[in-house]
């Protein structure tokens, strides 16, 4: 089948993140799929952009990449918005000479919002017109929107752009074949929406098993401070990732406080707006250097090799309304392919901590919760934390990776596609 994914944001191995439709297209076309990606020449997430002055077509391993030119931007804000809708708008007015030469048999769209539902929507109404057959229409979502923009920036249901969103969203449920999402819980709040129960899918978010098997050798001087906290005999935990107030950080160093635990030594890996914050707490609470240590950020690739030196794992998030429709962060999956245990503070209805049972729920937000989580991963054998390592890694290769995500997407489309 031709397949046509339309992701604003879409990236690849060399251009960065987004990377769930590069990954799940690679899959598509090792089914024997052909996928044309629809995507914009300019991405806040990307590390690099594509050039698009002497081609607007791109093949990157087997995948087509279509660019549209939309504006840039520096942050959230009114010009991010114009480009969302500058990127639809063009499609749509593109949307029969798509049809005519792309000939789709599944149009998926993929971007944050839901506002490319309307493109999707459009060029399946000129393939019928045009080919008089009828092509699947998936619509996938990543996060919930309007609902994120209104929890993250206050806006109210009355904001235009929020309005705007929400008939999107109500669109897409309503006109969707199907309706794929990362959050295993999303399907009463769309069905009252306007979605039929037979529609939804849950796919989950994953990680590329191959990335751990292409790790690149740890920075030498930070192998050396970790092999000296090894060789002192101490139990390493262990943070990778953007420092920012979302993690709950500040929770995890105040409950690291709250007993002196000299066989025990914590990491920060990364970089952020809250990192300074972190270092003036640690500081004020007397933990930097003695018990805490703050790295600068490392290539992704370098990470297998990190974990390798570490005991346990912390993810944590603050309280979200948001964590109600289910949680997928890739942090969480990159955790369990480590084969470590995890000391987790989240509050979502799916547990992957619990169900796969692979570490230490604790609340969210509580410090001495996460303090008595932290006793009880310290109290644990060797063999007890290996177990628990070894069942969060045996589930992200059985569930959680991206060889599994794609055949799951497979048969969605094989199914009914054809």
């Amino acid at each position: 089948m031709k397949i046509l994914y339309i992701n604003h944001y879409a990236g690849s191995l060399t251009m960065g993140m987004e990377f769930r439709p590069y990954y799940i297209s690679r899959e598509f076309i090792k089914h024997g799929h052909s996928v044309d990606i629809i995507a914009s020449d300019f991405s806040h997430l990307r590390t690099n952009n594509p050039n698009i002055k002497n081609s607007k077509i791109d093949e990157i391993d087997g995948i087509k990449y279509h660019w549209i030119h939309t504006f840039k931007y520096n942050h959230n804000g009114v010009k991010r918005i114009a480009s969302m809708y500058q990127f639809v708008h063009k499609i749509k007015r593109s949307a029969k000479k798509i049809a005519k030469d792309i000939n789709p048999d599944v149009i998926i769209t993929s971007s944050t919002y839901p506002l490319d539902t309307y493109a999707g929507q459009k060029i399946k109404k000129m393939c019928k017109k045009i080919h008089n057959k009828d092509v699947m229409l998936i619509h996938e979502i990543h996060d919930m929107w309007p609902i994120t923009p209104m929890e993250l920036y206050g806006m109210s249901k009355f904001n235009p752009f929020i309005m705007s969103l929400q008939r999107a969203e109500n669109s897409f449920c309503k006109k969707s074949d199907k309706v794929v999402s990362i959050l295993p819980c999303a399907k009463e709040y769309l069905c009252e929406h306007g979605m039929r129960d037979d529609k939804f899918h849950f796919i989950p978010n994953g990680i590329n098993i191959l990335d751990w098997n292409e790790k690149i050798p740890l920075l030498d001087e930070y192998r050396k401070t970790l092999e000296k906290i090894k060789n002192e005999g101490k139990f390493i935990l262990c943070f990778f990732g953007s420092h920012t107030k979302s993690y709950s950080l500040d929770y995890l160093l105040k409950a690291l406080n709250k007993k002196d635990r000299d066989n025990l030594f914590t990491i920060f890996v990364g970089g952020g707006n809250y990192k300074d914050e972190l270092i003036s707490l640690a500081k004020e609470l007397d933990l930097l250097e003695k018990n805490v240590l703050f790295f600068d950020s490392i290539q992704k690739k370098m990470i297998p090799n990190l974990l390798d030196y570490c005991d346990a794992i912390y993810v944590g998030a603050i309280k979200n309304k948001m964590f109600k429709y289910g949680i997928g962060m890739n942090k969480l999956f990159d955790s369990m392919m480590s084969g470590k245990p995890i000391l987790y503070a989240v509050e979502a209805p799916n547990n992957y901590i619990d169900e796969f049972s692979c570490g230490i729920s604790v609340p969210a937000e509580n410090v001495d919760e996460l303090s008595l989580g932290i006793d009880k991963l310290l109290s644990l054998s060797k063999d007890e934390l290996t177990t628990m390592g070894q069942n969060g890694r045996n589930a992200v290769m059985k569930k959680f990776n991206y060889v599994s995500i794609g055949n799951e997407f497979c048969k969605l489309i094989e199914k009914d596609g054809k």
